[in-house]
């Protein structure tokens, strides 16, 4: 665990990590002018949907286009926080509308909010309180699968197997 929380490095497809180019991280955005600057340059189509994104290793927000995966947008890197994230326009102030840990390249804890909230601070954008869509993420100790938990329901899909109730989807940590 680093100083400000739990690090997550990428577990998805080697071949999608493989892929990425030194230059190929998503657009850092670490004060409100950055933010401003990055959003106006967004087409109408591209804000109708949410964005990828990812909280650095060094707290900074990097922000990427939907379908871009986890693991560009963070240049390879380890990251404190990882999902998608969409925003709207409220009384000529941009806000975050949604926010999610979907990542299954990275399958961040839900606690990984904490970093996800500090980084969107540091960029004064209003948010939630929270997640707007948590997803819960386990690997089965038996099959290694990387599951995605529903309704609670702490049992593989892959092999019936129960999942731990901790996360535990990255083995180094």
């Amino acid at each position: 665990m680093s100083a400000r929380g739990r690090s997550y490095r990428y577990v998805g497809p080697v071949e999608l990590k493989a892929a990425v180019r030194p230059d190929s991280g998503g657009c850092p955005i670490s004060s409100a002018a950055e933010f401003s600057d990055w959003i106006t340059e967004q087409s109408t189509a591209e804000l109708s949907e949410p964005f990828t994104f990812v909280v650095g290793a060094d707290g900074v927000l990097r922000l990427a286009p939907r379908r871009s995966e986890h693991v560009a947008c963070a240049g390879g890197s380890m990251v404190l926080g990882a999902g998608e994230i969409g925003f709207v326009l409220e009384a000529d102030r941009w806000v975050v509308a949604e926010v999610s840990n979907q990542s299954t390249g990275y399958c961040p804890d839900v606690a990984s909010w904490a970093e996800v909230a500090h980084a969107l601070d540091a960029v004064e954008l209003r948010r939630p309180s929270g997640f707007t869509h948590e997803v819960v993420f386990r690997r089965c100790p038996d099959c290694q699968e990387h599951n995605i938990v529903r309704e609670d329901d702490f049992v593989c899909v892959f092999c019936g197997s129960d999942l731990p109730a901790e996360w535990n989807v990255d083995p180094a940590t």
